[in-house]
């Protein structure tokens, strides 16, 4: 973009990593030491403190958020850059988010830089675990003004587990009375990425004020089918790429101005996957 060319892009990637200690056997450690990376945001970590810091090894600065139970969810931050503050509070006070939602600033060119590890719930209909999605998707709907209002430079990034149009999932046809493609889930995206301030009709006929925030992965690919960046481990579904686009990077207007770079690194072949998941990697020109 004009007026970047002499700035050293500042490299965001973002992964469920389904497991933290499997994705490094199969060959995590190995894409992370060759790609770049400034800050690495996980979902699922699903590990202890000293598991991510002996994995992740020297030089990085490292926020472990783990979730309430043992073994499930968790999100980190691991950064080359010292993080200046976190936080891990999100909506009401009796709302369980741990593990999910962690926000870390960090100082860039003179400016505050806040990113956000962010782990959805999965959901399923009709049953508690929708429940908390929804409860979840309203305190985020309720923390992105507030965080655009602390930085205009924000990043949410992570594993929302929602597609958010027909072009985000193959097979959206069988999947519209299913989690992660139910309207009134794909509502909150629209009113996520609604224009400011405006009102916004989601895909279920409600109405709500847009928040302006910008899904990078779309900005950058335009109308086409995906990329997509999970695919079922069942059947064929990597090799057909018969997948969902459900990692995204959303971040507000004026960090989404200065990106320069936006690529999934979906593995070569089913083989040599070290998660169901591929890393969503984007250079920020700061």
């Amino acid at each position: 973009m004009e007026g970047m060319a002499n700035q050293t892009p500042f490299r965001i990637a973002s992964v469920n990593v389904n497991g933290i200690r499997a994705a490094y056997r199969k060959g995590m450690g190995e894409w992370l030491a060759e790609r770049g990376v400034d800050v690495l945001a996980m979902q699922e970590v699903r590990a202890q403190d000293e598991h991510v810091e002996q994995l992740l090894g020297e030089g990085w600065n490292i926020l472990h958020h783990e979730a309430s139970a043992k073994g499930r969810a968790g999100v980190a931050i691991a950064s080359r850059l010292a993080p200046v503050a976190h936080r891990v509070e999100l909506g009401d006070h009796d709302f369980d988010s741990a593990g999910r939602w962690l926000e870390a600033d960090f100082k860039v060119g003179g400016r505050t830089l806040t990113v956000v590890s962010c782990y959805v719930h999965s959901g399923e209909v009709n049953t508690p675990k929708q429940v908390e999605k929804y409860r979840f998707l309203d305190a985020m709907t309720g923390r992105l003004p507030e965080l655009e209002a602390h930085s205009d430079l924000a990043v949410v990034v992570g594993d929302l587990n929602v597609g958010h149009r027909e072009l985000d999932i193959k097979n959206w046809k069988g999947n519209r009375k299913n989690a992660g493609f139910l309207v009134e889930e794909r509502a909150y995206f629209d009113r996520f990425f609604g224009p400011n301030g405006e009102t916004v009709e989601g895909v279920d006929g409600s109405t709500g004020p847009g928040l302006g925030w910008v899904d990078i992965g779309r900005a950058w690919a335009g109308e086409v089918d995906g990329p997509y960046t999970w695919w079922s481990q069942r059947g064929k579904a990597f090799d057909n790429d018969t997948g969902w686009r459900i990692d995204y990077h959303a971040a507000t207007p004026a960090l989404a101005k200065t990106v320069t770079s936006y690529a999934i690194d979906r593995a070569g072949s089913w083989d040599t996957r070290w998660s169901d998941h591929a890393p969503v990697v984007v250079d920020y020109a700061i």
